[in-house]
């Protein structure tokens, strides 16, 4: 079966390097975007991706409006996206889960909350 490939979509690379070492020491495969829409051409040209970290403040297009899109989308629909987000704010969680995240993690990241969700959302 080939390797879990996780996409992480978030405008700030320092983020995408952190998450990526992290990701990778725990043996996953990671492909980054720095955006949604080079997040979508990832996941239309690859049949692995089986969960995205979306960062839920970017410009252009921000987290709510990416899941939206993918909600849409044949080929993206049933890809879990774990919402990132530094608004910890009370409806936050909700916001993202309503908007169709598949979970929550708020930065700065705990990583064994976040491996963990992983696991629950691949795992279904």
């Amino acid at each position: 079966m080939p390797q879990k490939l996780i996409l992480i979509i978030d405008d700030d690379n320092r983020n995408i390097f952190a998450l990526k070492a992290v990701l990778k020491a725990k043996g996953f495969d990671c492909v980054s975007a720095i955006s949604a829409r080079e997040g979508f051409s990832i996941m239309e040209e690859n049949e692995n991706v089986a969960v995205v970290l979306m960062d839920m403040m970017m410009p252009d297009m921000d987290g709510y409006q990416a899941i939206a899109a993918m909600k849409k989308s044949e080929k993206m629909q049933n890809i879990p996206v774990l919402a990132v987000t530094a608004q910890a704010m009370v409806g936050d969680k909700e916001r993202c889960l309503s908007a169709g995240a598949s979970g929550y993690i708020s930065k700065p990241i705990n990583v064994d909350e976040l491996l963990v969700q992983i696991e629950e959302v691949t795992n279904k």
